[in-house]
C-alpha cells in the first residue's frame, strides 16, 4: 500500500488507520501470525499501527498485550494466558523510560557499577523466561536520555546516563549475537535518526505515557515490521537498476565513459560512487543485483570499466542493455532467474519508466527517486532487505546464481533433458535435521514460497525441538554438481504416527527446481518410512497464490489423491513401498557425515 511506504506520512496514517486497515483485511493470501506486545509504557496505538504494517507485508496479527508496564511480571510469571496464546513472535517494548534504578551523583564507583549489573540481569532473567514460549523474541535497546546531568562527560563518567545507557545497549548487543532466536530492535538508532528532542516528548509521557511523540509511532511500527517480515520470509530478494542517472550521471550514450558523474571529483560524482559502494555491501549480504537500461550494452560496460567505478560487470546477474521496453527485460530477469515479480525491487531515475513498470509488472516495488544523494535512503529507510541472520549460503547466493545461468546455457547444448542433467554431476548430500544446519534449514523454511506444500513455517526453537525426535522423520538436502555448490535448497518433515507418517513440510528452493532433486529426497524419505514400518504415507496440498507449481507434484511422485475440498485444500496418500523403484536416475545421493 503505497500510504505505508517509506517515507510516509506519521500523522496521516494515525488519522485513517481504520480505513487503512479495511482495504488492507482485503488482501489475499494473508498469513496469521500471533504477536504478543510486553511493554513498559502505553501500547494502544502502537498494536493499531504495527498491525497496519504487517497486513501490508502480508501478515495477518492476532495481538496479546500484557499488563501496563508489566513486561517483567508477564514473562517471569505468566498465569497461563500467555502460553495458551503460543505467541509467534514476543515483542518487548521498552525504552530509557523503563531504567528505574540509574547511577547517582551521589554513588560510589562500586555502587554505579552494580546498579548497572542488576539492571542488565534483570533483563537477561526476562530473556531466558521469554525463551520458554520458544518462538522469537524482539527487544528495544535503549534510546539515550533525554538530559546530560554532567553534559559531554555524562558519557564518560561512570555515573553518567549516557555512558549507562550505551554500556547496557552493548551487552544487549552482545546477548543477541550470540543468542538464537533473539533479535534487538535499535530503538537507539529510531531515535537517533529523527533527532532525540524529536523523538521523546515529555508532555506526551506525562500525559499519556507513550516513551515517544506520537507522531513517530508509525516509524516505530515500520521498523519492528522489519525484523518481523525478514523472519517470516518476506525479504525482497533481488534489485534491477537502471544506469544512467541512477548508477552515475549523465548519459553515456551521449557522454561517453569519461563524461559521466562517478568518483570523487564532484559531489554529484561522490553521491553515485557512494550508491554503488551501498549496492556493493548489499550484495555481500546475499541481494541479487541486475541491469536493466535503454542502451547499447557495449556501451553501457564502458562505464563500469572504468577505474573508479566500484561495481563491475561481475557484480551483477543479468544485464540487459538494450531498446526493448523495460518491463519486457525485467520480466526476462525473473524467468531467467527463476524468482517471482514481489521479489524485485526496480529503480529507475526516470519516473514514466517506473510507472510503466509499476503497471505492467505487479508486485514489483518501484520507489520514487530523487536527488541521487537520496537513492541509498530509498533502499535502506524501507527495510526491503533486513537481514535477521546471515548465512553462507546467503552470502554465496550471488555466485550460486550465477551458477545457475551456466547450467542453463549448458542445457541449451543438449537435445535431451535427462542426458543434460546426467551431464551436469550432480550429488545430493542428505541427512537429519542438526544443530550445525538448524540456522539455514529455518531460514530455508521461512523464505521458500514457490515449492512449499503447506507453508508451513517454523521458528529455529521448533526446528531444534525436531532434532533427534523419533517420531519425526527430518531431511535437509544439499545439491552440489559441476558448477559449484548450491547449498542446502530442500527440506521436509514427517510426522510418524505408528504404520502412517504425515508430510507436514515439503519445501525446495526456486534454484534447483526441474534438477529431479525431489526425486532424490523421496526415494529417501521412502527408505526412512520402510525403515521404521510406515505402511501409508499421507501428504496435503494447501494452496496459496505462489505455490500453484506443486498443485500436482503429489500425482507425479506416486500418491493418489484422496480428496479435495471448496478452498483447493486436496490430501495425498501413497501405499508403493512393496516393489518401490527409486525415481532418481540422474544424480549420486549419499548420506551426510
Amino acid at each position: 500500500m503505497q500510504e505505508l511506504e517509506y517515507p510516509f506520512d506519521g500523522a496521516m496514517i494515525l488519522q485513517k488507520k481504520r480505513a487503512l486497515k479495511r482495504k488492507l483485511l482485503e488482501k489475499d493470501g494473508l498469513v496469521p501470525k500471533k504477536i504478543a506486545i510486553m511493554s513498559g509504557s502505553t501500547i494502544g496505538e502502537i498494536k493499531n499501527i504495527l498491525e497496519l504494517f504487517l497486513l501490508d507485508a502480508g501478515i495477518r496479527p492476532e495481538f496479546y498485550v500484557g499488563g501496563y508496564a508489566l513486561y517483567y511480571e508477564n514473562l517471569m510469571f505468566d498465569d497461563g494466558s500467555l502460553a495458551a496464546f503460543a505467541p509467534d513472535v514476543i515483542y518487548i517494548h521498552t525504552s530509557a523510560q523503563n531504567i528505574t534504578d540509574w547511577p547517582s551523583q551521589f554513588d560510589s564507583p562500586e555502587a554505579a557499577a552494580q546498579k548497572l549489573e542488576d539492571t542488565y540481569a534483570r533483563f537477561e532473567q526476562m530473556w531466558a523466561a521469554a525463551a520458554k514460549f520458544g518462538c522469537p523474541v524482539i527487544q528495544n535497546n535503549f534510546e539515550l536520555p533525554s538530559y546530560r546531568i554532567m553534559g559531554n562527560l555524562d558519557a564518560v563518567d561512570i555515573h553518567g546516563r549516557v555512558r549507562f545507557v550505551n554500556e547496557l545497549n552493548a551487552r544487549f548487543a552482545k546477548y543477541a549475537e550470540k543468542t538464537p532466536n533473539f533479535y534487538l530492535h535499535d530503538l537507539c538508532y529510531l531515535s537517533a535518526s529523527v533527532g532525540l528532542d524529536n523523538f521523546f516528548s515529555p508532555s506526551v509521557w506525562y500525559a499519556y505515557k507513550y516513551a515517544m511523540d506520537t507522531q513517530y509511532i508509525p516509524l516505530l511500527c515500520h521498523s519492528v515490521t522489519r525484523i518481523i517480515k525478514s523472519l517470516f520470509g518476506k525479504n525482497k530478494k533481488s534489485v534491477i537498476l537502471d544506469l544512467d542517472n541512477t548508477l552515475w550521471g549523465g548519459v553515456i550514450g551521449d557522454d561517453g565513459p569519461e563524461g559521466i558523474a562517478l568518483g570523487k571529483e564532484t559531489p554529484a560524482g561522490m553521491a553515485y560512487s557512494e550508491f554503488q559502494s551501498y549496492l556493493k555491501e548489499l550484495s555481500g549480504l546475499g541481494v541479487m543485483l541486475n541491469v536493466c537500461s535503454k542502451n547499447e550494452e557495449k556501451i553501457a560496460l564502458e562505464g563500469f570499466a572504468r577505474a573508479d567505478s566500484v561495481l563491475k560487470r561481475d557484480d551483477f546477474l543479468c544485464f540487459k542493455a538494450n531498446w526493448e521496453p523495460k518491463h519486457l527485460n525485467v520480466a526476462a530477469i525473473a524467468k531467467e532467474i527463476n524468482i517471482l515479480p514481489d521479489s524485485f525491487v526496480f529503480m529507475d531515475d526516470n519516473p514514466a519508466e517506473r510507472e510503466i513498470v509499476r503497471r505492467e509488472i505487479p508486485g514489483v516495488t518501484v520507489p520514487e527517486l530523487t536527488a541521487p544523494e537520496m537513492y541509498i535512503s530509498a533502499i535502506d529507510k524501507a527495510g526491503w532487505f533486513e537481514a535477521t541472520s546471515v548465512s553462507g549460503d546467503d552470502r554465496k547466493r550471488n555466485e550460486m546464481y550465477k551458477q545457475n545461468l551456466q547450467r542453463a546455457a549448458a542445457q541449451a547444448s543438449f537435445g535431451d533433458y535427462s542426458d543434460y542433467l546426467r551431464s551436469l554431476d550432480m550429488t545430493c548430500e542428505a541427512g537429519p535435521f542438526d544443530m550445525p544446519h538448524a540456522e539455514r534449514i529455518t531460514q530455508l523454511i521461512n523464505k521458500t514460497n514457490q515449492f512449499n506444500l503447506t507453508t508451513r513455517r517454523y521458528t529455529a526453537a521448533e526446528v531444534e525441538k525436531l532434532i533427534g525426535n523419533p517420531d519425526y522423520i527430518t531431511l535437509y538436502g544439499r545439491l552440489v554438481d559441476k558448477f559449484g555448490d548450491n547449498g542446502i535448497v530442500t527440506a521436509l518433515i514427517a510426522h510418524v504416527r505408528g504404520e502412517e507418517a504425515d508430510i507436514e513440510l515439503w519445501i525446495m528452493s526456486c534454484r534447483t527446481f526441474k534438477r529431479n532433486l525431489e526425486h532424490a529426497m523421496f526415494d529417501l524419505l521412502v527408505e526412512e518410512c520402510r525403515a521404521r514400518g510406515v505402511k501409508k504415507l499421507n501428504g496435503v496440498y494447501l494452496p496459496t497464490a505462489k505455490n500453484l507449481l506443486v498443485s500436482h507434484f503429489y500425482a507425479t511422485i506416486g500418491f493418489e489423491q484422496t480428496g479435495e475440498n471448496e478452498k483447493g485444500e486436496k490430501s495425498f496418500s501413497f501405499t508403493g513401498f512393496d516393489g518401490y523403484q527409486a525415481q532418481n536416475t540422474v544424480m549420486k545421493t549419499v548420506r551426510a557425515q
